[in-house]
């Protein structure tokens, strides 16, 4: 193994798998904290479901899988976090990163979560979600990490007591030298974290080059993709092909959603107008989980025999904050996801092999309650999804989307994929 990296979620590790499989790197995912090491691989991807719990809780998760991926031989360590810098200002971005480096003993780092191929940008520290500030984003109303401040340098200055600084795109544009200086001389004025402007993939492809010596990255899976590069000239990755196909699974498939992101309500529509959909009213299942759960399986059940289905919970803004009022932010998404999953395990029971899975909480529901400890990575279906496949018998074809991926037909492409 070359490349040891820790995601604070599910849809988030895929991303990065997927990233890391299109530029050359064998890339296995690995559910929660690993207990093995599968072979032939250059990368290991940490899927922890680390991005809203309590900030210790965060840093001791993402210090067992450091210590597991060093002991296993990484040269580096990734931090993956999603691409609108999704956290709070008590964490888990900040002390998960200062922890890192604490266990390394090393004194800075950088943080990027510009993913350009998907409209996440990254100027004078202020990241654009498409052509508007993170700030005015549908990310406003995240209902359990609301992001209102577009300024990156100051999000992350409220997560660490450590200084934050920057390197504006002026010198990310000239290149991994005028990087690595700006690197030395944040280190100089006692900077320990620097947000690093990105607009283009060529800038993160110049960052890449810029990080090859440093202990710990921190980014989005774009600001890996000059990773694998470092490699190569060390002599240590050889160049490879495309991504393989992954081998059929058969059995029926399904769309189970949990996000309430535009992007995925704009996919719930669009599925809903073609095929069977089921939404699940989370009154129903506080007043009796076990007969909401058993209706939907039944109603599922036979509808995947002509077609496949939409089973979500995905809601609108004010639907969300209804919801969260009455019951409970926390309470409300634990019962959704206990749900979802159970659903998902009921399915699996009655032969469906193909999941296709749409927000980050739901995802790591999803894949844990099917009993998945690692997904191997194959094409991708758009930018930032790859299809999987899971190891051991039965095997599931995956596809594990954070809310804010994919167009409109997402769900209907993601279902051909992996067949």
């Amino acid at each position: 193994m070359l490349l040891g990296c820790i995601a604070d979620d599910f849809t988030g590790a895929t991303d990065l798998a997927n990233t890391l499989s299109r530029h050359g790197m064998r890339t296995v995912q690995i559910i929660g904290e690993p207990t093995g090491l599968p072979p032939d691989t250059d990368a290991i991807v940490v899927a922890l479901k680390s991005r809203t719990i309590p900030a210790k809780d965060a840093v001791a998760q993402s210090l067992a899988a450091c210590r597991w991926l060093k002991q296993h031989g990484a040269r580096q360590i990734y931090f993956k976090y999603c691409s609108t810098f999704d956290s709070t200002d008590a964490g888990n971005i900040g002390p998960v990163a200062d922890a890192l480096l604490d266990e390394l003993g090393s004194s800075f780092t950088i943080a990027c979560p510009a993913f350009p191929e998907n409209g996440r940008t990254i100027y004078m520290g202020h990241l654009f979600v498409g052509q508007v500030l993170l700030s005015d984003s549908s990310m406003r109303h995240h209902p359990l990490t609301p992001m209102l401040d577009s300024n990156l340098v100051n999000v992350l200055a409220r997560q660490t007591p450590h200084r934050t600084g920057l390197v504006a795109h002026a010198t990310v544009k000239q290149g991994a030298g005028a990087i690595a200086a700006a690197f030395a001389e944040l280190q100089s004025r006692g900077i320990r974290h620097a947000i690093i402007d990105a607009i283009e993939d060529i800038d993160l492809h110049h960052l890449g080059e810029a990080v090859a010596n440093l202990d710990v990255v921190t980014g989005g899976s774009g600001a890996a993709i000059g990773l694998p590069e470092n490699f190569r000239k060390a002599g240590l990755l050889s160049k490879r092909e495309n991504v393989k196909p992954l081998a059929p699974v058969g059995g029926g498939g399904v769309v189970l959603s949990g996000s309430s992101s535009a992007a995925t309500l704009a996919q719930v529509a669009a599925m809903s107008a073609k095929h069977p959909a089921f939404a699940i009213d989370v009154a129903v299942l506080f007043s009796n989980k076990d007969k909401a759960i058993g209706e939907v399986l039944l109603w599922a059940v036979e509808k995947l025999k002509a077609s496949p289905t939409l089973i979500y919970a995905s809601a609108p803004p004010e639907k969300v904050s209804e919801i969260q009022s009455r019951f409970g932010r926390e309470k409300a998404g634990a019962v959704i996801e206990e749900a979802i999953a159970a659903i998902a395990t009921g399915l699996a029971k009655s032969g469906v092999r193909r999941f296709v899975v749409a927000g980050g909480e739901t995802s790591g529901a999803v894949v844990s309650a099917l009993g998945v400890k690692a997904l191997e990575i194959g094409p991708q279906i758009s930018p930032g999804v790859p299809a999987t496949l899971s190891y051991g018998e039965p095997r599931y074809a995956l596809a594990l989307k954070s809310g804010n991926f994919g167009g409109p037909e997402f769900f209907s492409e993601a279902l051909e994929a992996l067949k």
